[in-house]
């Protein structure tokens, strides 16, 4: 389905991204200036590159995992691309939290997206933070297919 590697150079991946949040939630991906909406490609980078929030994305494997961080998301998780891609998102949090966070994912798989959401999730060095007004959704294509659960988190504060 995609048509470059790595995908947070992927307008194809982008566009999946963006048109499956409009889909379910009713309005564009928010913070995307209305100038690159209509470039895959640059809004693609900007996404990627300058987004002022993170924006994060894993798998549907039964262990899911990353396959997507925008630069915000690796600096607030302290990992890099290569880290963060293929880094089981359960890891994400710490254990205790985890439960809480599957039913969360589980929410969203019903519904389609859950907005307003917040939770305490853990840095590659172990710091705590916290989540704020988070906005998950399923990556379904215009099939209908879901290839897996994305996330904007507009706002974090450290514990």
């Amino acid at each position: 389905m995609f048509l470059e590697s790595p995908l947070h150079a992927d307008p194809a991946f982008y566009q999946l991204l963006a048109d499956s949040y409009e889909r379910l939630l009713g309005h564009p991906l928010p913070g995307v200036p209305a100038s690159h909406r209509t470039n895959a490609a640059e809004a693609a980078r900007w996404l990627y590159e300058d987004a002022p929030f993170a924006v994060l994305a894993h798998n549907t494997d039964a262990d899911p995992r990353f396959i997507y961080g925008n630069k915000a998301a690796q600096r607030r998780f302290e990992y890099s691309w290569d880290e963060i891609t293929g880094l089981p998102s359960r890891l994400s949090a710490e254990a205790p939290n985890q439960e809480e966070r599957a039913r969360f994912l589980e929410r969203v798989r019903r519904s389609g997206f859950e907005s307003g959401y917040r939770g305490v999730r853990i840095t590659k060095s172990g710091r705590r933070f916290l989540i704020e007004q988070a906005t998950l959704w399923e990556l379904r294509d215009e099939a209908g297919m879901v290839h897996g659960q994305a996330v904007v988190i507009p706002r974090t504060s450290d514990l």
